[in-house]
């Protein structure tokens, strides 16, 4: 257990940080099993909608520290191209 009280605040701000990822990028996947689900279907004005939103959300986890920048571009070029092929 730390006993400084700068390890003890750095536990804090982990932990403030793990759950905010967790929540972050669970609703990431979520959206994200939409989208496919879409693509799978062949529903392409409903896979136009919903990229966008998937696109936001892979931009906005990027900026942060809870997805690495090329991770979201690739995860965003790849869904790109699904949903121009439909």
């Amino acid at each position: 257990m730390a006993n400084h009280k700068s390890a003890k605040k750095r536990i804090r701000q982990n932990e403030t940080r793990r759950v905010s990822n967790k929540w972050k990028t669970s609703r990431l996947r979520t959206e994200m099993k939409k989208l496919r689900t879409f693509i799978t279907e062949a529903n392409k004005d409903e896979a136009l909608k919903q990229f966008p939103v998937v696109q936001k959300l892979l931009a906005k986890l990027a900026k942060g520290s809870a997805l690495r920048k090329d991770t979201a571009a690739r995860k965003t070029s790849r869904l790109a191209s699904q949903v121009s092929k439909l």
